[in-house]
């Protein structure tokens, strides 16, 4: 049976041919002479447009027209097999092309290879990358000019731009440049990439390159010297300040970390320390000036400070809580600051430098155009100190550091620990030094009142960026929201003419009679509101007068019928205190365990500031102090009985069961061995020695010399049992 359409039914039987296929033997002469003349063996494109021809020509009856007819829709459809991309063709062309480009400082070169070479846009832009890369390694290695790397790295910006290659490659190339090349080098190098931030924060650039710009940053800080290269590392700093928006959050320290490896290192033991014997030697041999040693136009002072070991240990010791200013919180560590800083700046405060013998070298130089030095961390030399002392730069370095270290203190930081709380005595004294460093600043020449007021101000505008560290970092761009809700029609409200009545009075009725007399007492709500009669709250005498009269003792009124007592009135005066009283607000270290024991507190200093109602009430304080006294030593916490200073008699009591382990603790409280032995010398008694140890470090800490400064000695030096029983002690007593 023929197949439909004219269709062979064994397609296998296909044989070579010039100009057509075998006719197979089951089918009849007439059945073949219909059949046109078919494809060539192997060639399946022409089978399928053969088969077509079949499909939509069916009624063909020449031979002759239909083999024409399928030859030249053969012809038509067939099309030459396109040209593959080769890697190692297309890279020698892009080198080749990529020096023609440099010589002639002229990008067509690489944009006519590009558009000639077969193959898809990837390939041909990763293969162009490895070109530059290529290309530049060879100008490496030959020890080529900047200007020929730069000159590369040009090209390539170029390229991005055109779109022949990938818009990371410039800053893979600036990469491996800075990788590579030698620091004086960098610098020209890096001028060139401050040069184009514009193009570095184009949208074609930014998203592909920031990566790669902070971690070239990076890779240069850590190679370059922060004493020595400060200039450098400078520049890059604001280079990455005006790359990045404000709101970038890479660049903020949000956890509020310290940089503790800046450790500063001085001489720490005082047997090898030269302060005191060596400027005196001096001074008696009368050792002759060197050249280029301090002559007399260059001595800064006509006054000399005395300087000391103990003074040199301690001024360098407040470097430590400069780097590290949570050590502030603890009692101890901030009982060594505070008497260390007290002796540092008395020094600072006996010894001003003078406006026109401190600063005449400094001025005449930067007349003459000389060069200001200044130094990013100072040495610790003992030889140095008394010129560091007598350099205005030096104290403005040292007080700046104290105005940082107090604004942390003060300042409301997001990820500070709950318990970094100052206490009110820590609050007072950081605010009375602040004063101090300021006006020290003020006097330091030159300028010191104008540098005082600037540093005030950048102090003050910090709060500002601590406040939005503290809100998330939010952006600083607000983005204007776009309105896609459709309009709505808005409908016109009746005017309030329209319920005024027709009288003279104009009159609103409310529909109700009592609703309207009630409406019109006063048509104006916001008189309404303001009116005096409104006022509910009573005032801080009336309200307190019961109180007050059974605060006084003469009255004796027991303390289960007191008014303090009652929930429902503490309740209420605890509202009227916080909107009337000042002493709500204030701090206090007294810590009360219940509402009736604080309303009574308060109710005693209302009582000396209110007026009396009708004669003067009397709270027993002027009468009887013991009472008051007696009060105010029940609503003490423990903590704060502790941070009272020992008394004569328990440090009679303690030297008794301290004994033989006077000389354990001598060292935990800060005893010289010239004390000790002095201590030893004077009595050979275990129990007097040990008197005169609590007596001198009495002495030594004035009112710091607490019991609880006592215990933590007693814990450090590992005679914990002692510390337990002082402890129980002043419970005990208190």
């Amino acid at each position: 049976m023929p197949s439909p359409r004219g269709f062979p039914t064994n397609p296998t039987k296909y044989c070579a041919a010039d100009s057509g296929f075998q006719r197979p033997p089951e089918l009849g002469p007439q059945e073949s002479s219909q059949q046109p003349a078919g494809p060539p063996l192997g060639s399946q494109a022409a089978l399928a447009v053969h088969r077509a021809g079949n499909l939509v020509a069916p009624c063909l009856t020449s031979s002759a027209s239909a083999t024409a007819r399928w030859r030249a829709s053969a012809a038509g459809k067939m099309s030459p097999t396109p040209q593959l991309f080769s890697l190692p063709e297309a890279r020698t062309r892009f080198t080749k092309s990529t020096r023609e480009a440099l010589n002639n400082k002229n990008i067509k070169p690489l944009l006519n290879t590009f558009s000639q070479l077969p193959g898809s846009e990837n390939e041909k832009k990763c293969t162009l990358d490895q070109a530059f890369r290529g290309v530049l390694e060879e100008e490496i290695i030959n020890h080529s000019s900047c200007e020929n790397v730069l000159a590369i790295i040009s090209l390539a910006i170029g390229g991005v731009t055109e779109g022949i290659c990938t818009a990371s490659t410039p800053f893979v190339l600036l990469g491996d440049v800075l990788d590579c090349l030698p620091l004086d080098q960098c610098d020209t190098i890096f001028t060139f990439v401050e040069k184009n931030v514009a193009t570095w924060k184009s949208n074609t650039f930014y998203s592909a390159g920031k990566n790669y710009l902070l971690r070239m940053c990076n890779d240069l800080l850590r190679r370059l010297s922060k004493s020595q290269n400060t200039v450098f590392c400078g520049r890059i700093q604001l280079f990455l300040a005006r790359l990045f928006p404000l709101s970038e959050k890479s660049g903020f320290n949000l956890q509020s970390q310290f940089n503790l490896e800046n450790v500063t290192v001085f001489n720490t033991n005082e047997q090898e320390s030269t302060l005191g014997q060596k400027h005196t030697e001096d001074r008696e041999e009368g050792m002759d000036v060197e050249e280029g040693e301090m002559g007399d136009d260059e001595a800064p002072t006509t006054c000399s400070i005395p300087i000391d070991y103990n003074l040199y240990r301690k001024f360098w010791s407040l470097q430590d809580y400069f780097r590290n200013p949570v050590q502030c919180y603890e009692k101890i560590s901030w009982k060594t600051f505070l008497k260390y800083s007290e002796e540092v700046l008395a020094v600072f405060k006996s010894y001003k430098l003078d406006d026109t013998q401190a600063s005449r070298k400094k001025m005449e130089e930067l007349k003459t155009g000389g060069e200001h030095v200044y130094f990013a961390k100072f040495l610790t030399s003992e030889k140095l100190m008394d010129l560091q002392l007598s350099d205005s730069n030096f104290r403005r370095h040292i007080l700046l550091q104290y105005l940082i270290l107090f604004q942390y203190l003060k300042g409301q930081v997001k990820f500070k620990s709950s318990n970094y709380v100052l206490t009110d005595e820590q609050s007072l004294w950081i605010e009375d030094t602040t004063k101090s460093v300021y006006q020290l600043l003020s006097e330091n020449p030159p300028d010191g009142e104008r540098f005082s007021k600037m540093v005030e101000h950048i102090l003050n505008t910090e709060e500002n960026w601590n406040s939005w560290k503290n809100e998330g970092c939010p952006s600083f761009v607000k983005e204007r929201t776009s309105d896609t809700k459709p309009t709505r029609v808005v409908r016109k409200r009746t005017a309030p003419e329209d319920f005024l009545g027709k009288g003279p009075n104009k009159k609103i009725l409310m529909g109700n009679e009592e609703l309207t007399r009630l409406w019109n007492l006063c048509p104006d709500n916001m008189e309404a509101c303001k009116s005096e009669t409104r006022e509910y709250m009573p005032t801080l005498e009336e309200f307190f007068e019961e109180a007050i009269e059974q605060a006084d003792p003469e009255n004796m009124v027991e303390n289960e019928y007191k008014a303090v007592n009652n929930s429902n009135y503490g309740w209420r005066a605890l509202r009227l205190l916080a909107r009337r009283s000042p002493h709500f607000f204030q701090p206090t270290n007294q810590q009360f365990k219940s509402l009736p024991e604080y309303l009574e507190n308060m109710v005693i200093k209302l009582a000396k500031e209110l007026p009396p109602p009708s004669e003067e009430i009397k709270t027993g304080e002027d009468e009887d102090e013991e009472d008051n006294d007696a009060l105010l030593k029940e609503n003490e916490s423990p903590d704060v009985r502790r941070d009272k200073p020992v008394t004569g008699e328990q440090i009679e009591v303690f030297a008794n069961k301290l004994g033989e382990q006077w000389k354990i603790l001598a060292p935990y409280l800060e005893m010289k061995d010239s004390e000790i032995r002095q201590i030893e010398c004077d009595s050979e008694d275990m129990k007097m020695r040990a008197k005169q140890l609590l007596v001198a470090w009495q002495d030594q800490e004035g009112v710091h010399a607490t019991p609880e400064n006592l215990i933590n000695a007693l814990n450090k030096s590992g005679l914990s049992d002692l510390a337990e029983s002082l402890t129980n002690d002043n419970e005990t007593n208190s």
